[in-house]
């Protein structure tokens, strides 16, 4: 079993920075990963990290801007948010595979954090 928890949300300005951090327990995982949700609309791909460290993948819309970096001795994955934008807003969300897959599907995950709120206003 693996439990991920979040931290790091909050409301900022636009062009402001924001840091995410997901503590997780448990089992080795495969890679992480971030997901944001707007209301309204589906889970989409944010940013992942693969193996302890490894290469990073980020969505279009994020890259350039966010950063996602993972400490293993910690087991702590975090997303650094830089240059925020009001379409950034959303529920972020930490997720897990054990077991590897498509690093930008939510299907391949299959543990999830509780979620996190980021309101960036204009």
């Amino acid at each position: 079993q693996v439990q991920l928890v979040e931290s790091g949300g909050g409301v900022v300005q636009a062009g402001g920075p924001l840091r995410l951090s997901c503590a997780a327990s448990g089992r080795t995982l495969s890679f992480m990963g971030w997901f944001r949700q707007a209301p309204g609309k589906e889970r989409d791909f944010v940013a992942a990290v693969i193996g302890r460290g490894g290469s990073t993948y980020y969505a279009d819309s994020v890259k350039g801007r966010f950063t996602i970096s993972r400490d293993s001795a910690q087991n702590t994955v975090y997303l650094q948010m830089n240059s925020l934008r009001p379409e950034d807003t959303a529920v972020y969300y930490c997720a897990a595979s054990t077991y590897g897959g498509g690093w930008n599907d939510p299907r391949y995950y299959n543990y999830w954090g509780q979620g996190t709120q980021v309101t960036v206003s204009s």
